[in-house]
Order: structure tokens, then sequence, then C-alpha cells
């Protein structure tokens, strides 16, 4: 073997070690939580980062049909976790890890542009909440005990940002809301007992900036501002796994 075939091999199982050794020293999982009218698959750019970061990284598929039903849902992933948990919502997900965060495995919970309810709120609850000059979300129904967002104006409040053609098939593809999981109340509130990050999106048409400032600076956890549409993890995903990142390596 040449000199410079050995220093190459070398280079190489170094490299390989120092990836393995970054990897390892992952002491958390990360758990990613959807909003309504979505599914999981929004999560992927923001999945590609971390696992690449080398966390593992697990997604709930919420059914949104009831938010006890997507607390189970998340229950179980989350005994799937190999680490501690950061628990990370988005939207109604939001609501999902305030009532299933008090989970002894989370070690944290991350919102992004979210709900936080506390104790006996719903997200209706929240979401008629007067926010003047500020708009609300489009909503359709509840038809048939299920809401959807205005397919037209899907793509202009939901995801404004996002590359047209996806957040059409978006608008076309929508998970219906169920009326139960916006009306259920919330008996418990994790970020009064875990460490919480709140990722606000200021340019949100779906849940008011001045909300979720509130609903931030009630959880009395690290705050950060970003100039986004509502669905931030499509349209700013590297932001997202470094605000993600920030809250899994921080000292818990």
């Amino acid at each position: 073997m040449s000199h410079w075939t050995s220093l190459l091999l070398a280079i190489a199982l170094f490299a390989g070690a120092s990836s393995a050794q970054a990897a390892s020293n992952k002491n958390v999982s990360i758990v990613l939580v959807h909003g309504a009218f979505v599914d999981a698959s929004g999560w992927k750019s923001v999945y590609d980062i971390l696992t690449k970061e080398g966390f593992e990284v697990l997604m709930v598929q919420n059914s949104t049909a009831t938010l006890d039903g997507d607390v189970d849902a998340t229950d179980r992933v989350i005994a799937a976790a190999k680490n501690p948990v950061i628990l990370v919502g988005h939207s109604y997900g939001g609501g999902v890890i305030t009532q299933a965060g008090d989970n002894p495995k989370v070690a944290a919970l991350v919102y992004l542009a979210a709900f936080a309810p506390d104790v006996g709120e719903t997200i209706l609850g929240i979401a008629e909440q007067p926010a003047p000059g500020e708009e609300k979300a489009p909503l359709v129904g509840p038809k048939d005990g299920w809401l959807l967002v205005d397919q037209e104006k899907f793509p202009s409040h939901f995801a404004v940002g996002a590359d047209s053609s996806l957040t059409k098939f978006m608008a076309a593809s929508q998970v219906p809301w169920g009326v139960p999981a916006v009306q259920f109340k919330l008996t418990n509130a994790a970020w009064k007992l875990k460490p919480t990050s709140f990722l606000v999106t200021t340019q949100d048409l779906m849940i008011p900036p001045s909300q979720q400032r509130a609903m931030a600076k009630r959880t009395g956890g690290r705050v950060q501002e970003i100039a986004s549409s509502h669905a931030v993890m499509l349209v700013h995903p590297n932001e997202v796994a470094k605000f993600i990142e920030s809250a899994a390596t921080a000292p818990q």
C-alpha cells in the first residue's frame, strides 16, 4: 500500500469515526407533531436537516379527529424514542404537546406558530378571542363535525412563501379537523413543568401573532420571532431546525 493510499484511508476512517461520534453524542430524540389540515410529510425538510445532524427524529401522524386521540398517538411515538424527548408541536400540534408533554420521558417543549393552551382552555376558545387588526384563519364549517380551510384561500393564508404547486396540492388534500379536537378542554399544561421554547411567526394569517405572543409570554420560556407565514417549517426549514436544535442542546 502506497503512502498516499494509506493516508487517504486514515483520513476516511477518521472522518467516519468522527461522524459516528457526533451522532452518538446526541443524547435526546426529537418528536415532531404536526397540526391541523396537513400530515407529517410537511416535516420532511426539517427531518432531513436534523437527522443529518445525528438526531433521532420521529414523527407523529395525527388523525386530528380528537385531541385525546392525538395525545395517545404522540405517547406511542414518545415510548418508541431511544432517548429523552424534545417534543415539538406546530399549530394545533401545540395543543397536543401541551397535553402530552407531562410524560416523564419529555425533557422540553418547542412550539412553532402554535397554540399553547392552559388547563381548562380549548383551542376553539383561544381562536375565538379578538385580535383587532389581524386576520384569522379562513375556516369552512363545521360541516358534519369537521373543519377545513377555504381551499381558495389556503395558499395565501396557510403557507405563503412555499412553492405554489405544493400549496395548491396541500389545499386540495386537506385532512379535516374534528370539532371534538378544538373543543377538548385541556387537563394538563406541560409548559408549566418543562423547559419551553416558542417560535412566533410574525406574518401568520392563521394564528394571529398577537395571540402567539401572549401564549408565548405566559409560558415563561424562550421566545424568538421570525418573519414567516404559518407553515414556517416549509418556508424556513433551516431556521426551524436550528431553533429545535438549540432547544435540544440546551441544558435541561
